[in-house]
């Protein structure tokens, strides 16, 4: 099986310069013209791509001075020990303390304690059985938020929880891999037979139809065509190229965090009509966490790079000793750069003119929203039994004039009422972000004094 990662693009390799020979320069002048290259460098990298550029007020990861390194680390595995039957979910500080093997250890986590209250306040448990909401930043894993809430067992986390539908989420993987090896682009043409949000044999048949409809591939990622995605995985794509992106974006695979959580699934048999169910979203066998819907979002944002997800920032033993410091680490490169602005872009039309669009609709004036670019995507699926449909809603925000950017995933399983949805959370969780960030960069200039 060919896996994405290993798709490269071919390095350049630049011809060899002339020989000729170099002016006499000053030796104050050589030394100071490597520091200069790269000012240069920077700036221009900055100027093109302000996401790129790091962060004016980077977040710290190291603990107070007072905090002494110990005899040795402890691994991921044995975090998930020394925390076992914390779920994070109702925690009013960004930092515990544990009683574990006779001794006190102080857990700093990486979240936001505004924005993590902020969204367990507007959980609207009386119309829900369960509800998941992942907030990360991209550029380093951190995760900023675990609000969740599970009927049948409070004191469960659903944000960790693999049981969930994937739906048209993973529309995404399908247009990715639609993408990178049948070379669509957005406005590439694409035609489908009967209703949009149906899927049914005929409406994957082969052969041309002259009442078939014509519709872009943006649009129908926007709208969640069911029948185009599930053409698509059926005729151009095939259970080797489809189930190698599923794995590149973390199907079938561990994910190293801090707290325990089983993998996401996919099953491809290789039948067709079970091929475009899975394509499409549009079966429950294919099972995703909040959690890992943020770390695929996460994925685009930064330009198809995987970043781990982490929770803990440090620990420290009762001899103020350090014996765990999170680090940021990034994985394989899951797609391509220009792949992932493809899905940028597809993501966008979701929330300008597709399935999440009236939501965001009713914040088109919002001082908050309003400034952000801001994409996803939704999915939906019931049970089977009526008594439980899904709810999703996974993608990013980004100022575009700053170097400021979020990811989330939410899932909400609605009972007979339909209540609080999916994207509702996000544009709360956004809003209550992104309120800090701006506030943070108008107070220098409210202090300043007036001339």
């Amino acid at each position: 099986m060919i896996r994405p990662a290993e798709r490269r693009i071919p390095p350049i390799i630049p011809k060899p310069l002339h020989r000729r020979r170099l002016p006499r320069l000053n030796w104050k002048i050589w030394a100071a013209l490597p520091v200069a290259f790269l000012a240069v460098t920077a700036w221009i990298a900055g100027t093109l791509n302000p996401s790129l550029t790091p962060r004016a007020e980077p977040r710290p990861k190291t603990p107070e001075s007072k905090l002494r390194p110990p005899a040795r680390f402890i691994s991921k595995q044995e975090v998930q020990q020394l925390i076992a039957g914390e779920h994070f979910l109702d925690l009013q500080d960004s930092r515990f303390q544990i009683k574990r093997f006779n001794s006190c250890f102080t857990v700093q986590t990486t979240l936001d304690p505004g924005l993590q209250q902020a969204l367990m306040q507007r959980l609207d448990q009386r119309h829900s059985r369960y509800i998941g909401i992942v907030v990360m930043d991209p550029d380093d894993g951190r995760v900023l938020a675990l609000a969740g809430y599970d009927k049948a067992n409070p004191a469960a986390n659903p944000c960790l929880d693999s049981r969930f539908p994937a739906a048209s989420i993973f529309k995404i993987i399908t247009a990715a891999a639609a993408v990178e090896t049948r070379d669509l682009e957005p406005d590439s043409i694409l035609n489908f037979k009967g209703g949009k949000h149906t899927l049914y044999k005929s409406q994957i048949d082969a052969k041309p139809s002259k009442r078939a409809n014509r519709i872009s591939l943006k649009e129908s990622f926007a709208q969640s065509i069911n029948p185009v995605f599930g053409k698509l995985g059926v005729q151009q794509l095939g259970p080797e190229i489809l189930g190698s992106y599923a794995e590149a974006f973390g199907f079938n695979q561990e994910i190293d965090f801090e707290l325990p959580i089983r993998p996401s699934r996919i099953e491809l048999s290789g039948q067709a009509f079970e091929m475009a169910e899975v394509a499409s979203g549009f079966n429950r066998t294919t099972r995703i966490s909040p959690l890992h819907g943020a770390v695929m979002a996460a994925a685009i944002v930064n330009r198809g790079r995987w970043v781990e997800p982490t929770v803990v920032d440090w620990i420290a033993n009762d001899k103020n000793q350090i014996i765990y410091q999170a680090q940021t680490v990034f994985g394989e490169q899951v797609i391509e750069p220009e792949t992932a602005a493809v899905l940028r872009e597809l993501m966008q039309a979701t929330v300008q003119s597709g399935t999440a669009h009236k939501e965001f609709q009713k914040h088109h004036d919002d001082k908050i929203l309003s400034r952000l670019e801001i994409g996803g995507k939704t999915g939906s699926m019931g049970d089977g039994s009526g008594a439980t449909h899904y709810d999703w809603f996974v993608g990013y925000a980004r100022e575009p004039r700053g170097r400021e950017r979020l990811v989330f995933s939410v899932v909400v399983a609605h009972e007979d009422y339909i209540g609080t949805r999916a994207a509702a959370y996000a544009a709360v969780a956004i809003r209550e972000y992104f309120k800090s960030y701006f506030a943070r960069l108008e107070a220098p200039l409210a202090s300043a004094p007036k001339s």
